[in-house]
């Protein structure tokens, strides 16, 4: 039986985290696994835990709000190299020399950014649904959130959205709202989506945080000629329907990484987690014993 500890993590500019962690009890020697929510200002450490908490019998598996989300701090700035700056501090506070880091969507990009920057430091590497080419991935979002024939949104707030020009959290959250519907591979699991999480914009949506990254920090990244750099074992996974980061984008990370591992889940959108959680727990959780037992030699 996993347990779970909640903390606030004062980073080196007074920005405070929230922080879990979740391990099998006396496991204070276990190895240790951080992973990194997508959806800048959206979403939380709720995702990432629904992603691999499972792994928690093994690792103790670290998940928090990333600065400008969730309950952490609002405070700037809301920038790749600051993000990793704070999962470095975070891997030193938890006492762990090395770890193995995780990231879904847009936590992916965070993660191959911290990969590039600390690759002496990393175990392994798991990424989920995410992309290497920053311009390229939201002009392929944008194109198919205007080309859906599931959903019809606005198209003017969708090129805010898209552009980081969000007119304020509602507008942000309404830029959102109005295209959950083709994240899946089926619409049945985002009307359930629907039905759990209701239909007033819930107070962490922060546009401040999403402007700042599809305005600015998207534009700037593209880490494709440099993936060759990356040494680690790393598990690049996608959903074969996802029209936000396509199958394409994964198979450019794998192909990039000598040795990747590369699986595709034939049923699953954006979220293989939740829309395939047996075979997506399954497949994470054979290349996180193999790293743990590399680990252990």
């Amino acid at each position: 039986m996993s347990q779970e500890s909640t903390h606030r993590v004062l980073i080196s500019d007074s920005c405070s985290l929230l922080v879990k962690i979740l391990s099998a009890p006396s496991s204070t020697s276990s190895p240790l696994l951080i992973a990194t929510h997508g959806g800048p200002g959206i979403s939380s450490h709720r995702e990432s835990a629904t992603s691999f908490a499972h792994l928690s019998s093994i690792f103790r598996v670290l998940v928090f709000d990333a600065r400008g989300s969730g309950d952490s701090d609002l405070k700037p700035p809301f920038t790749h190299s600051r993000w990793v700056a704070d999962i470095e501090e975070l891997r030193s506070w938890a006492s762990a020399e090395k770890f193995v880091l995780a990231g879904g969507s847009y936590g992916g990009v965070i993660a191959l950014s911290y990969a590039l920057a600390h690759p002496d430091r990393l175990l392994g590497l798991i990424l989920r649904d995410t992309f290497a080419y920053g311009h390229g991935a939201v002009m392929n979002c944008l194109m198919q959130v205007l080309a859906s024939k599931r959903i019809s949104p606005d198209p003017v707030r969708q090129l805010r959205l898209w552009t980081g020009r969000t007119l304020s959290d509602e507008d942000f959250w309404e830029g959102c709202e109005e295209i959950v519907g083709m994240y899946a591979a089926k619409n049945d699991v985002e009307e359930k989506r629907e039905e759990e999480t209701g239909t007033e914009p819930p107070s962490v949506f922060h546009n401040a945080t999403h402007n700042q990254v599809f305005g600015v920090e998207v534009e700037k990244y593209d880490v494709r000629a440099r993936l060759g750099e990356i040494k680690v074992p790393t598990l690049v996974t996608v959903g074969r329907h996802d029209k936000i980061c396509p199958v394409s984008c994964s198979e450019e990370i794998a192909h990039g990484i000598s040795g990747a591992r590369l699986k595709i889940f034939e049923e699953s959108g954006h979220s293989p987690p939740t829309e395939e959680p047996e075979a997506f727990q399954a497949c994470v959780q054979e290349f996180a014993e193999d790293l743990r037992r590399h680990s252990t030699h």
